[in-house]
């Protein structure tokens, strides 16, 4: 809970605040569980359906790059674009129903980047995704990329964020004028789904770590639930090792030596994973060159976590690659690890040979040429 250092006597406010928690709540929490494994059916042509939100900004150019591609890797896959234009209803944000309908019916999304005014307007599109299918970790590997130079050399992280609550759960309000009130959800249910997911996930990339990262030693009750709840997971899994580190010192020995967590997979609360995800993301290169994926039990969703870049949309300057690697990772959630292989070492190895590279990464390509080179290195 954040409060103003002016002394209030928030009696009022107290009740609409447990109000809001408890409303929050019940959309936030579930039952802990595994994700279910991608288990949808190829269609009559022998393809996978698979729901394609293009976004906004330089969006619609990335996604027709990625499109381009996995077909020339001939990805069993068929695309149902949808419009996330957010909708009102009930006097709320929501998703238009065919969007709905075409992710729980694929189960699986692939997302360019969205729009979302600051400040004002509507909730993030993002979030409202997130909650309405569920989507409670966030998972964000961060890898240094050969033949694109930075002062780091030997990244190799993955963040896995919990995705529902935190300071991300929406409640807060005006106490007395100039002094606004934030609360904190941190849930047993929704923290110990997201540490299962993490010591799953390690089990399946081979990493034999799990390191929770928090700031339990200041909030005492609400980050130490989430470690006291990732320690009582990890008795299930005596294979992995887990420890802990507090959030600041965790943003110390990144940018100190990376290589010290190329062995565990890192889980932590929601704004500690916005954070820490983008720091890792800087160490490579930027979000251009990072892949996302929001998982869930009935669905997941991978995306770009880049902006949607207005000043270069519709200019054929974008750079796909974000969006491409979060392809892959959604082509290996759906077991499709042939296509996620070719495709991967073909973007990795266009831009080793820095022949034809977008601006961003230091070269004068566009994104058709770029999308080109890729297709061009693939294996036949």
């Amino acid at each position: 809970m954040f409060l103003s250092r002016t002394t209030v006597a928030p009696l009022k406010a107290s009740a609409l605040s447990f109000a809001k928690v408890n409303a929050v709540r019940a959309i936030t929490t579930a039952t802990p569980s595994i994700t279910q494994a991608f288990s949808a059916q190829k269609n009559a042509n022998g393809n996978y359906l698979v729901t394609m939100i293009p976004g906004d900004g330089i969006g619609p150019e990335i996604s027709r790059s990625v499109k381009e591609i996995f077909a020339a890797a001939k990805a069993p896959i068929e695309w149902e674009e949808v419009d996330v234009t957010p909708i009102v209803k009930d006097g709320k944000t929501a998703i238009p129903d065919e969007a709905i309908v075409s992710v729980r019916k694929s189960t699986v999304a692939l997302k360019g980047p969205l729009a979302t005014p600051i400040g004002k307007g509507h909730v993030s599109l993002n979030l409202t995704l997130r909650r309405t299918f569920n989507l409670y970790a966030n998972v964000r590997p961060c890898r240094s990329v050969v033949g694109f130079k930075t002062p780091y050399d030997d990244v190799n992280t993955v963040l896995i964020r919990e995705n529902t609550e935190g300071e991300y759960s929406g409640i807060e309000h005006e106490v007395v004028d100039g002094v606004v009130q934030s609360i904190k959800l941190i849930t047993k249910d929704a923290s110990e789904r997201v540490a299962r997911y993490a010591f799953t996930y390690a089990q399946s990339i081979g990493r034999d770590r799990v390191t929770a990262v928090h700031k339990a030693n200041i909030m005492k009750l609400a980050d130490g639930l989430f470690l006291d709840v990732c320690r009582q997971v990890s008795k299930d899994f005596p294979d992995i090792k887990f420890n802990d580190i507090l959030l600041d010192r965790a943003c110390l020995n990144i940018t100190s030596d990376p290589s010290l967590y190329a062995d565990t997979v890192m889980v932590m609360p929601n704004l500690y994973g916005d954070i820490l995800s983008d720091m890792c993301a800087g160490l490579i290169g930027g979000l251009g060159l990072t892949p996302s994926g929001n998982i869930g039990r009935d669905a997941s969703i991978f995306e770009a976590v880049h902006g949607t870049a207005p000043d270069i949309a519709g200019q054929d300057k974008a750079n796909p690659t974000a969006l491409l690697l979060s392809g892959i990772m959604m082509l290996r959630h759906m077991r499709l690890n042939e296509q996620a292989a070719n495709v991967e070492q073909a973007v990795f190895k266009t831009i080793a040979e820095s022949k034809f590279l977008t601006a961003d990464l230091g070269g004068r390509s566009t994104n058709s040429e770029f999308t080109k080179a890729v297709i061009g290195n693939l294996k036949a």
